[in-house]
């Protein structure tokens, strides 16, 4: 089905995974802090074990790094039945620091997609995390000078977009939501009657990942990369 963006007025870009690399690091981290680990348990489970406490702390933490390190933390303590030294709690914490401070590597094609959608659409950034970690980012990314309007969500359901498209007065039919997970940036958009554009990353968080059936039962549209995105606005010019 061809989807029609004639109505569109106002674009929102999800952020980590969607402007520049993100979940890339928390996979690496994991591999780190397994070695450290490893010791106490089997990879398999060291994983299995870190993503029922993650997702057991998400109402306390919430997202980002800073709650991850905790969940980690407590990973080792639990695992070695609270016998972890100093030494490997220091290692996890600097991991910790590691990631917070990386770099920001842009997705290819980001700013040439921002620089020609703003021209004729407003755009804002619509993503979760730790707040200060993602206004650092945004800081760091060179980005903020398109987005007229920047938004750290708690949580991506569709009552928190309900909320903000209303707080910021747009009309749900003309706005278009792009991002790259289905679960938190496109799913709950095509629920309250929005338009959204998938652009998948390379590798997904186990918690934002979402069945056939859930993903076969919407209508949005799913592009390779960024800038296929500005295909998607061609005919319109």
């Amino acid at each position: 089905m061809e989807v029609d963006y004639k109505n569109i007025k106002v674009i929102g870009f999800d952020a980590d995974d969607t402007l520049w690399v993100n979940e890339t690091y928390f996979r690496d981290a994991e591999e780190e802090v397994g070695l450290l680990l490893s010791h106490f348990e089997t990879p398999n489970k060291i994983d299995q074990e870190l993503f029922k406490i993650e997702i057991k702390n998400l109402p306390t933490y919430g997202y980002g790094v800073k709650g991850f390190i905790l969940s980690m933390i407590e990973l080792a303590l639990e695992l070695s039945n609270n016998t972890v030294s100093n030494d490997v709690i220091g290692k996890i914490l600097e991991i910790g620091k590691e990631m917070i401070n990386k770099p920001i590597e842009l997705l290819e094609g980001v700013e040439d997609v921002l620089k020609e959608l703003s021209k004729d659409y407003k755009l804002i950034v619509a993503t979760k995390g730790d707040l200060l970690d993602q206004e650092r980012k945004l800081e760091k990314s060179g980005l903020l000078k398109y987005f007229h309007h920047i938004e750290v969500l708690s949580e991506k359901h569709d009552n928190n977009y309900r909320q903000l498209l209303k707080r910021l007065d747009i009309d749900p039919e003309s706005f278009l939501m792009i991002g790259n997970s289905l679960k938190s940036d496109i799913l709950p958009l095509v629920k309250i009657g929005s338009q959204a554009i998938h652009v998948p990353f390379h590798t997904t968080w186990q918690h934002e990942q979402v069945t056939k059936k859930e993903a076969n039962d919407s209508d949005y549209k799913t592009v390779k990369n960024l800038t296929g995105v500005l295909s998607c606005f061609n005919t319109l010019n």
